[in-house]
């Protein structure tokens, strides 16, 4: 029989075991998300901000076409997973996200992955988007241990660049390399991939 845990439904089994995260995942689970947005968990907190438009699908599908030229074939290249990490009471919902295809993986996934089992995690930014993504993100990546993370960051102040951080430790990145649009960008193995950035659109207003 259910009960109620405050506004929350519970088995009487499970009510000393509910915490801060299960807290926020049933919040996340029950947001009603307007169409064209997304819903995330920052920093224990329910974030709701708009998918980014125009130019933002022309770059992730851009990346996507790269990376399924180099990537293993057990491998996938998923648009809006949400990526779990717990330990920062985060569930991101980043643009894309590389990872194996296993069971409560991927296309096969419930409602959301552990981060840890990311090998890329690409972020576009958005003018809703654009402070989590430089430091809030990369903070939870990294402490998942995501190995990559590129930035492609068209609002950045110095112009429109892209940026890899890589060798994660703790909740901090080494960054790796950054290059305007326009110029290519190493990522290592084991993409071994050099992805041509110079097709990337110039933002727009909608981005």
């Amino acid at each position: 029989m259910s009960t109620h845990f405050g506004d929350h439904p519970r088995t009487g089994d499970d009510r000393a075991e509910w915490n801060e995260w299960d807290e926020a995942v049933w919040v996340w689970r029950h947001t009603v998300v307007p169409k064209g947005c997304r819903a995330e968990i920052i920093d224990g907190l329910v974030s709701v901000t708009p998918v980014s438009a125009g130019t933002g699908h022309a770059i992730a599908e851009r990346v996507t076409r790269s990376l399924y030229e180099v990537i293993p074939d057990t491998w996938g290249v998923y648009q809006w997973l949400a990526t779990a990490v717990p330990s920062r009471l985060g569930l991101y919902v980043p643009d894309l996200v590389v990872l194996p295809r296993a069971p409560g993986t991927g296309a096969d996934a419930d409602d959301h992955v552990p981060a840890a089992a990311a090998r890329l995690v690409v972020e576009i930014t958005s003018k809703a988007t654009a402070h989590n993504d430089r430091v809030k993100k990369p903070a939870g990546y990294a402490e998942a241990g995501v190995p990559l993370y590129l930035l492609i960051d068209a609002l950045a102040p110095e112009g429109p660049t892209v940026t890899l951080y890589g060798e994660p430790e703790d909740d901090t990145y080494r960054l790796l390399n950054t290059h305007s649009f326009g110029e290519a960008i190493h990522l290592p193995e084991p993409f071994g991939l050099a992805l041509d950035t110079a097709s990337f659109p110039a933002p727009t207003r909608v981005l």
